[in-house]
């Protein structure tokens, strides 16, 4: 069977429309992710005796679990417990789910961005009279994030990509809608090709954006 030029660029117009709650999932679920991470990181970071070991625990425990796994267990499996749940939605599960996990990678980035920002810039925010939420709001999480920045931005690429496994819960995003085509016309090549590229052209804009951004961020700190 040879390669159906006019099919593979029909498929464009019929799987772009999902994009945006591909999107979605995984902007929703970053901001999430950040927030949860960046607490973990903040906690971490003091070590505290009985708190650090739990939270190392949940960051080896997430990161350990692969998304599908971890999906099918909140979609499927906490409904079981909590009945409470059996109202939650597919993408509801799905934001949860990946906030979870990239929260457990994002945390060590983060972790490691505080870690790097000089311990003298904080002993001197002290002796002037700073109070530990001014010196790190202007002080340390500015650097911190310059620094995690880039590891923060493969992640994003990740999680764009590891939303594709919403599909296994019915969440109507591109690969689903890349699936649903195969079904009428068993034309899997061209289809799941015209899948991959629009991953694909989203990481490159992302990662020219990021790019951007990085440099704009570290100006400040270049000598």
């Amino acid at each position: 069977m040879q390669f159906d030029t006019q099919y593979f660029f029909s498929v464009f117009p019929e799987i772009l429309p999902y994009f945006p709650i591909t999107l979605f999932i995984s902007i929703v679920s970053m901001f999430f992710a950040m927030l949860l991470g960046l607490c973990i990181a903040l906690l971490r970071i003091d070590k505290i005796i009985i708190i650090d070991p739990l939270l190392a625990l949940y960051v080896s425990l997430f990161r350990g679990i692969p998304s599908v796994v971890l999906l099918f267990i909140i979609y499927y499996g906490l409904p079981q417990l909590f009945p409470s749940l059996t109202s939650m939605g597919a993408m509801t599960a799905a934001i949860i789910c990946f906030s979870l996990k990239f929260a457990a990678y994002l945390s060590e980035i983060f972790r490691a961005g505080l870690e790097s920002v000089d311990h003298g810039q904080k002993e001197a925010g002290l002796t002037v009279g700073l109070n530990y939420f001014q010196l790190y709001r202007d002080i340390i999480l500015p650097q911190a994030f310059v620094n995690a920045l880039p590891a923060t931005g493969n992640m994003f690429i990740s999680l764009l990509k590891d939303s594709s496994v919403a599909f296994f819960v019915g969440v109507s995003e591109l690969l689903a809608a890349g699936k649903l085509l195969t079904t009428s016309s068993y034309k899997f090549f061209e289809t799941y090709l015209a899948v991959g590229l629009v991953y694909w052209a989203a990481v490159v804009i992302y990662s020219g954006l990021q790019k951007v951004l990085e440099t704009r961020l570290s100006l400040p700190y270049k000598r």
